[in-house]
């Protein structure tokens, strides 16, 4: 159930990172404001990341427990 709380996590992180650059392409925030939403860019940007680690971490684990020890690419042409 915990791989699900950080499922929808992430999700909801992605949703508020794509609210916010949409404000901020609106122009309309104050300085202060386009700053704050920045830094909360940042930080919503490495929750993300964290947790795409985490996951491609996971998937690596498995391989290797089920004999496949050569790397995947994701999404990629192989």
């Amino acid at each position: 159930m915990a791989a699900k709380k950080k499922a929808v996590d992430f999700e909801q992180a992605l949703q508020d990172l794509e609210k916010l650059v949409t404000d901020m392409e609106q122009g309309d925030m104050s300085l202060e404001e386009s700053l704050k939403a920045f830094e909360d860019g940042i930080k919503l940007t490495r929750e993300c990341q964290n947790r795409l680690t985490e996951a491609e971490q996971k998937v690596q684990l498995l391989l290797e427990e089920q004999g496949e020890l050569q790397a995947k690419e994701f999404g990629g042409e192989a």
